[in-house]
């Protein structure tokens, strides 16, 4: 069983059940786990008025999952993920329609922690799950809803994960694979514990691959360390994760690149991010007395995150060729190509740079510096005789993000990479300072008025304050029309209530319902480009904007979960999750431009279902889940690349489409099934596989449903996937392999309606545009092997690190 604590691990559990006699902690009999990122003595499962999903240690590791995100989007209910960059470690990442994303302009809607620190960037919320170490994680929880224990940006769930520590995870182990696309992938992993209470980790991860996709190679680096020290009323925890990655990942492509150059195309490169993390926490805790419980954490988190992106320049002027000198016809796209080629290189000013240059190549720089700390109390103590267990506790975190942009012009090559002329635009640079503060405290109540009913009552009062300081223009003008400061202070204030019954008529049964309350502030960058008509290319232009409003989600769940028997398990939900005031990334009048805007409400509504078993040798999961995700406000939208966008401005074309309320909200497929079995050939042989199925989708661009040409939606698909592991006896040795996709299936897990200077064969237009579907298609079939090492008692105390 996972035990929801990375403070009071198993080891202490099980030596201080010997010593005191805490039903609490005797985890080997009753599944526990934390109700708040902080760990604290838990609450039984059953009496979670929410379906949790747990995740055990073992079965992270079992099936060789690259990420989290990627064991994830095989297991677990309710979680798709769309492969936007096309790289491994950048996937969006969706639980009941709502996104935990690497990309800024991606809604986020979702909270991820790691040892009880929030892990979101302060700079869009985003999560880089290219910094988490996989194999150095003991476990995680999905906890569904707006629970507002878990604080901001908790709007349709949070992700708990917990990591190792030698106490726990003693021994070694040493893997190597590889495959498919020139994936080499090493890592290690050694924990101990000594007889004085001190115990240690440590674990690496080196990953390269030249990627599915032209131009896609990619390097992570991961190293994590952990040292703690625990007694029999106290547990400290020191860890440290650092990180240095290099990842590659080409983004969309025009739908007929695909068939006209090749299953691996992409549309322009490089599209580059360079991450670099130091993160370190410090856990505690400490039984006051027998029923108390006070235990806390402090960190300090920097990241530095490099991109480069090679674009098309969508701000070519052919109207300007005469005035620059273009003699010949205007309508010929080589002699328009020839005519760019000469006035781009032959040393252009950025004006005219910016009206003849085919390509741009958009830099930014972010340093991110975080620190916080969090501290809580727990009471295990009985009320009127019945069992009760209060937490309370406060947390403050602060966070600094220095973010630059600029812009250089450039020259498309044949293979559509951009090569810089050094002449520079001044219309996207940024320079820009973001503080952001939130004071934060908590509490919440778990009471048993019997033995059959469990009530539990929680609250979270947020205080959020987000500076803002141009560096460029650091003095705002008075009249917001004018205004292209990006200076402002803004503050974001409040309260989130949550209630919840727990049914538990018998050993193996448990009914919850719930309703709870969850929020968001607005992040620098969304307040730096929220301007209809000044729209950004994310990440690359932000400039002075209107403020927003923090979105508000409201959830209504109820379920059942339990056991038809002692060989199979079952779980439903029905939920309903209602944002106000929700914050979307509205496409714009040109390729890859937007606002970020308050688009009144949206609602997710939908079904989640499990079921499990063993049947002999032969384990399995069945999972189905029905999201009906939809818009529930009118509002219109530039947009020129919908069919059914209509003239406003009076040029005779399309630019803007009504947003009706019930359109469905693109990129979330309504409908998605998995299904996991795993058959023990021999005590030392395991084989097993994954089925994949999701429904169709709407592109992006589509808002109103109603763009009826082809790419407006992308159809559904099914993939299934193979692995096997061996055990060569008890040496310590194992072999293993890995299928993705057998069948070879070709199919785009999202889609874009946006403009394209490119024909089907790749070749540059001359600055003339067209509408293209744009899609992220998933990666064809790939085979790994690879061995792993197992020594120092890992082998026979496996099974032990993840009870």
């Amino acid at each position: 069983m996972l035990v929801a604590s990375t403070l009071s691990a198993q080891a202490w559990a099980e030596e201080a059940a010997d010593t005191k006699n805490k039903s609490t902690v005797k985890t080997d009999k009753v599944e526990v786990i934390s109700t708040t990122p902080l760990p604290g003595i838990g609450i039984a499962i059953d009496k979670i008025p929410a379906n949790v999903q747990v995740v055990k240690g073992e079965e992270l590791e079992r099936q060789q999952s690259l990420t989290i995100a990627d064991y994830m989007m095989q297991n677990m209910v309710g979680v798709n993920v769309n492969d936007t960059q096309n790289n491994p470690f950048q996937p969006d990442v969706n639980f009941r329609g709502f996104s935990a994303s690497p990309l800024l302009g991606t809604p986020q809607g979702l909270s991820v922690f790691m040892d009880g620190v929030r892990i979101n960037e302060p700079f869009g919320d985003v999560v880089s799950w290219d910094l988490v170490p996989m194999n150095a994680l003991a476990g995680m929880q999905l906890v569904p809803g707006s629970n507002p224990l878990f604080g901001l940006n908790t709007l349709g769930g949070a992700i708990s994960m917990q990591t190792k520590r030698g106490a726990t995870h003693r021994g070694g182990a040493i893997e190597f694979s590889g495959g498919s696309w020139g994936r080499r992938h090493s890592q290690f992993e050694y924990g101990g514990k000594e007889a004085n209470g001190l115990d240690y980790f440590i674990s690496g991860n080196y990953f390269d691959e030249d990627g599915w996709r032209d131009g896609s190679p990619s390097e992570v680096k991961q190293l994590f360390g952990q040292l703690g020290w625990q007694n029999e009323t106290t547990d400290l925890n020191l860890t440290v994760a650092l990180a240095d990655n290099n990842l590659i990942g080409n983004g969309l492509v025009q739908r007929e690149f695909l068939r006209a150059q090749g299953y691996d195309s992409i549309n322009t490169k490089p599209d580059q991010t360079e991450n670099k993390m130091g993160f370190v926490t410090l856990n505690g805790s400490h039984w006051l007395s027998d029923t108390v419980m006070w235990s806390g954490n402090a960190y300090y988190r920097n990241v530095r995150t490099n991109t480069l992106n090679g674009d098309g320049n969508d701000d070519i002027d052919t109207d300007a060729f005469a005035g620059l000198g273009f003699v010949g016809d205007i309508n010929d796209v080589n002699q328009r190509n020839a005519f760019i080629m000469s006035q781009c290189v032959g040393g252009a000013d950025e004006d005219t740079a910016e009206a003849v240059c085919s390509g741009a190549l958009n830099r930014s720089k972010s340093r991110r510096t975080g620190y916080g700390t969090t501290g809580q109390f727990t009471f295990n103590q009985d009320v009127f005789g019945r069992n009760n267990q209060f937490v309370v506790g406060m947390g403050y975190d602060r966070s600094r993000t220095d973010f630059e942009q600029s812009t250089e012009f450039g020259l498309l090559s044949p293979s559509r990479g951009v090569n810089g002329v050094s002449v520079f635009g001044d219309e996207n640079v940024v320079d820009l300072r973001g503080v952001n503060r939130t004071w934060s405290i908590f509490a919440t109540d778990t009471f048993s008025i019997n033995e059959l009913l469990h009530l539990t009552m929680s609250g979270r009062y947020n205080y959020t304050s987000v500076q803002n300081r141009d560096r460029i223009n650091p003095i705002p003008d008075p009249d917001p029309t004018l205004n292209d400061s990006l200076t402002g202070n803004h503050t974001f204030g409040r309260f989130n209530p949550s209630i919840g019954l727990a049914i538990t008529p018998n050993n193996t049964t448990s009914i919850y319902a719930n309703y709870n309350e969850g929020s968001r502030a607005p992040t620098s960058i969304e307040l730096g480009c929220a301007n209809p008509n000044q729209p950004c290319k994310l990440p690359n232009a932000l400039a002075g904007d209107p403020p927003l409003s923090q979105v508000v989600s409201k959830t209504f769940e109820t379920g059942v979960r339990g056991k038809f028997n002692s060989s199979m398990g079952y779980s439903a939900s029905l939920y309903r999750t209602q944002n106000t005031d929700d914050i979307q990334f509205i496409a714009a009048n040109s390729t890859g431009a937007g606002f970020f805007d308050n688009v009144g409400k949206t609602r997710r509504m939908g079904l989640d279902m499990g079921f499990n078993g063993d049947v002999g040798r032969f384990r399995w999961f069945a999972g189905y889940s029905y999201i009906k995700a939809t818009y529930e406000t009118d509002f219109a939208i530039a947009n020129e690349v919908n069919s059914s966008a209509v003239d406003t401005d009076g040029d005779g074309e399309g630019d803007t489409i009504q947003v009706r309320k019930g359109n469905n909200i693109p990129g979330i497929p309504r409908h998605q099934f998995k299904l996991r079995g795993q058959w023990q050939a021999t005590p030392n042989w395991s084989i097993g596989g994954n089925v994949l199925a999701f429904a169709d989708q709407f592109a992006r661009g589509n808002e109103n449903n109603s763009d009826n040409s082809s790419g407006a939606k992308i159809a559904g698909y099914t993939i299934v996937n193979l692995d096997t592991r061996y055990r060569f006896g008890n040496s310590g040795w194992q072999a293993f392999a890995r299928i993705n996709n057998i069948f070879d299936r070709e199919y785009f897990t999202g889609a874009l309606l946006g403009e394209t200077f490119f024909n089907a064969a790749g070749q540059y237009q001359g600055g003339e545009d067209d509408r293209s579907s744009l899609v992220a298609p998933g990666a064809p079939r790939a085979a790994w092997i690879g061995v792993r090492y197992e020594f120092g008692g890992r082998n026979s105390n496996t099974a032990a690190s993840s009870k």
